[in-house]
């Protein structure tokens, strides 16, 4: 499909192609007008997606898509002897997107690719499941809003954490003052992240795998084994470090529980690299701050990679403090209260199972009445919680205290820092001004 045809596809009359598309198709699929779904990226985090459609009813993923052809033959293999089916295979995301057979696309690809991936996927008329972070960069998620409300699609966002109904409960406790008023919320991200040495040159790809597909949006390297099909996550051109790894989940989570769907206006970073000497470039170590004035609240960060203790009992997971007591949330699934001065009343607590699956089931109920307002997380979600991240690796790249407009999306006098929210990218794999 050309970019032009990409950009000037489906508008108005979408959901009612949508609604159409799903109805005569479902004499061949069976009386469930049964959703066709392809997953986009299935090295790692896509075998999740497996999981997430194959386990809500009605749903058939129909076509694996991936750039490594050693590892997409391999996924399908395991597809085929769990259920049964070997789904058709693609190792370009665009012929994905030019099938009339495909009715939502999953995109698991590294995070470089997830906006430009699910702004094609709506304009080619596709529903999108977009793994966390939903962008790459500030510029991308008013992009991703603008093609989703354009092209009338759902686009929901990997943050399984708000499909969780223990976690939902826990902010509902939040909502009712039962810590009284939420003043500061703390996302945590202690993992386990060990040297990943130096790349050994020259290396080569592969003949499996498409490296210049790969690559798309980005800047153009040599390839490495250092960077596939993992370690990009610590190279600014490809991935975001854990802030924007593992720690999307709790900036979307210290977002959710103080009630903002807004940027902050003031940032600040710090952090390093101080434990091991390898090809890392993001930061092993991060501390950040964001500051929202108006209404007299802020976010603390705090991202550690070895040996470290836990605060209340939480390594990945949030605490939120407020003026009767504070609340630790653990993880996905549970949370617990302590009020007081000095947190000595155990408050409500719980427990819950897995929510991948219910967030999966939530996006194709969604998909089925073209309702976005039922969505658990929503498009707007990605952008604010991918780029409450971004903005606190802006803030460390930088080195300084930095001023942000939440309305026109820049920086307040500093011309450095705004050329970190979008980048350069790569033809033809550009992710357009106008969507």
């Amino acid at each position: 499909m050309s970019e032009l045809n990409r950009r000037t596809f489906f508008s108005a009359t979408a959901g009612t192609v949508a609604t159409a598309s799903l109805a005569a198709r479902a004499s061949a699929d069976g009386p469930n007008d049964t959703i066709r779904a392809a997953i986009l990226g299935v090295n790692g985090r896509g075998t999740a997606h497996m999981t997430g459609f194959t386990g809500t009813k009605g749903v058939k993923v129909a076509v694996l898509c991936d750039p490594d052809r050693e590892v997409l033959e391999k996924r399908a293999s395991q597809f085929e002897k769990k259920h049964g089916y070997r789904p058709e295979l693609e190792t370009d995301l665009r012929k994905v997107n030019d099938r009339k057979d495909v009715d939502v696309v999953s995109i698991a690809t590294p995070n470089h690719w997830h906006s430009l991936a699910a702004i094609w996927a709506c304009q080619a008329n596709k529903d999108v499941y977009v793994e966390k972070p939903g962008t790459h960069n500030i510029f991308e998620g008013r992009q991703l809003i603008k093609a989703a409300e354009k092209y009338g699609r759902i686009v929901q966002h990997g943050v399984q954490l708000r499909s969780s109904p223990i976690i939902q409960e826990a902010v509902e406790h939040l909502r009712k003052g039962v810590i009284g008023k939420v003043y500061m919320a703390r996302g945590l991200v202690f993992r386990d992240r060990p040297s990943i040495g130096h790349a050994k040159d020259p290396d080569t790809a592969p003949k499996s795998l498409d490296w210049d597909l790969w690559q798309g949006p980005a800047e153009s390297r040599d390839f490495s084994k250092r960077l596939v099909h993992y370690n990009w996550h610590w190279h600014w051109n490809y991935g975001n470090g854990d802030v924007g790894n593992q720690g999307i989940h709790e900036t979307d989570l210290c977002l959710w529980g103080l009630g903002l769907e807004k940027f902050p206006s003031e940032i600040i970073a710090m952090g390093g690299k101080f434990l091991w000497d390898d090809d890392k470039e993001t930061p092993e170590v991060l501390s950040s701050t964001y500051m929202f004035p108006e209404s007299k609240q802020m976010i603390e960060f705090e991202v550690r990679p070895w040996a470290t203790n836990l605060e209340g009992g939480a390594g990945v997971g949030n605490i939120f403090y407020g003026s009767n007591g504070y609340m630790v949330v653990k993880g996905y699934n549970s949370y617990e209260t302590f009020l007081g001065p000095k947190g000595q009343e155990k408050g409500p607590k719980g427990n819950g199972g897995d929510p991948l699956v219910p967030h999966f089931s939530n996006f194709i109920d969604a998909v089925r009445k073209r309702d976005t307002k039922i969505q658990n997380g929503p498009v707007a979600t990605v952008h604010h919680s991918s780029g409450l991240a971004h903005l606190g690796n802006i803030a460390f790249r930088v080195g300084r205290k930095l001023h942000f407009d939440p309305t026109a999306e820049k920086f307040v006098g500093d011309s450095e820092a705004d050329t970190f929210l979008s980048r350069n990218y790569r033809r033809p794999f550009v992710v357009p001004e106008q969507v």
